[in-house]
């Protein structure tokens, strides 16, 4: 199959460049040229362990390139992937629209023959209908259909996701434009991976309600947490103890400092507008996002605590700051609440994280990076963990507390047991929910 993927962020990369590893032939297309130039010379803009790799292979093989240029990308293409930005529209949380529509036009006026138009971005449903009222007043003679094909890629694991998904959900009106995206997925059949085809609303409201049911999940674990706090119990064993009932299941039962990232913030904002807008609010949704919010601020006291009650002139060090490990994804991190409050409050911040600097640099300013955790605590009053990155797992704690001004730890992931940090030599520990 040719395939035309528009739009080469996070989701329009890693879908065209596992697309060529089917065997497709992928041209991907976006209008920032240096991204494209970046591409061509087989660099990656974005970190995703393993994409680098995959990417050169699919190149070599002549299978996969990269172009501005749309209309010699959309020319005779199979099938055409929408893959654009929808961000949150300031305001009003809804998902702005508008480099999805404008992709649509200029789909419409280079499409030369029979061409599937598939949305791959989050969008609110009713979207793809609105995509083909756009196709079609734009080029009337152009013969297309649309379809919906959400993607459900965790930054960290994405290749793994698309090579071996839970499930593709493919929404579609006719048995034309399922007959080609049956092709596009077709190794995905062959090995019995669940494919769902559905119609345009419900494949577009699968992917919202996904986000928002599994930020429901982080979000009442962490208030347990808060109570276990209050009440009494460890929030680990209270997961683990919910988390074996097979209605319930173990993911995303992990306490920490709030979510963050590309998708569960964005998208649980939309499905509350979506709500407003057609009269039923979602008010689980709702809550979910006032809740999350108040987690991260949460956790500012708690750091504050250890902190004999004050920032002003201490010396804190971060390990982490992008929103999950293996990946450099600053958006909507916990770190963007955080560390802005301790450095108001007068603390010297200093900064490890593995990939997150080139973002971080932007996003937090005041901070000063370093790029080794025990440089990082030194003569520091307290250190913070984040971010769960491996390299932040089997740290000498002893060496830490050593080389710390007051050796305190705030956990914030609960990677390390209480026991095992004050046997180290820390004053004190604090973990969540614990």
């Amino acid at each position: 199959m040719r395939i035309a993927m528009i739009g080469t962020g996070y989701v329009g990369l890693v879908s065209g460049v596992c697309f060529s590893d089917f065997g497709h032939d992928v041209i991907c297309v976006d209008k920032a040229e240096e991204k494209i130039r970046t591409l061509q010379a087989g660099q990656i803009p974005i970190y995703e362990p393993g994409l680098d790799v995959l990417m050169a292979k699919n190149v070599a093989a002549g299978r996969l390139s990269f172009t501005t240029d749309l209309a010699t990308a959309v020319d005779g293409a199979d099938a055409v992937f929408i893959a654009v930005g929808t961000p949150t529209r300031r305001g009003d949380g809804h998902a702005d629209l508008t480099y999805v529509m404008a992709a649509a036009e200029e789909i419409a006026q280079a499409v030369t023959a029979y061409s599937v138009i598939v949305t791959k971005s989050t969008v609110p449903v009713g979207t793809n209908r609105k995509v083909h009222a756009v196709v079609s007043a734009t080029n009337p003679s152009a013969a297309f259909d649309v379809a919906s094909n959400p993607e459900f890629l965790r930054e960290g694991a994405a290749i793994d996701d698309f090579m071996r998904p839970d499930r593709v959900v493919v929404g579609v009106e006719n048995d034309r434009a399922a007959d080609v995206m049956a092709e596009i997925y077709r190794p995905l059949y062959l090995r019995d991976f669940p494919i769902l085809t559905t119609d345009l609303e419900s494949a577009e409201m699968i992917k919202y309600a996904a986000n928002a049911f599994l930020a429901t999940k982080i979000t009442f674990i962490n208030e347990i947490a808060g109570l276990c706090e209050r009440a009494g119990g460890d929030v680990k064993e209270v997961a683990r103890g919910i988390g074996l009932d097979g209605r319930i299941g173990n993911k995303f039962l992990h306490a920490g400092p709030g979510y963050g990232g590309s998708c569960f913030p964005k998208d649980t904002a939309a499905l509350a507008r979506i709500g407003q807008e057609h009269a039923h609010p979602m008010q689980i949704t709702e809550t979910v996002i006032r809740v999350n919010d108040g987690v991260k601020k949460r956790m500012i006291e708690k750091i504050r605590e250890a902190c004999d009650d004050s920032f002003n002139g201490k010396t804190i060090a971060i390990l982490g700051v992008t929103f999950k490990p293996n990946t450099d994804d600053m958006r909507d991190a916990p770190s963007l609440t955080i560390v802005p409050a301790l450095i108001g409050s007068g603390a010297k911040v200093r900064v490890v994280d593995p990939q997150g600097r080139t973002e971080g640099e932007a996003l937090l300013p005041g901070v000063d990076w370093v790029s080794d955790p025990y440089e990082a605590v030194k003569d520091a009053d307290a250190v913070v963990l984040l971010t769960e990155w491996n390299e932040f797992r089997a740290l000498n704690l002893a060496d830490l507390a050593n080389a710390m001004a007051h050796p305190r730890m705030v956990d914030l992931r609960n990677i390390y047991s209480a026991r095992a940090v004050l046997i180290s030599g820390f004053d004190s520990y604090v973990g969540v929910g614990r």
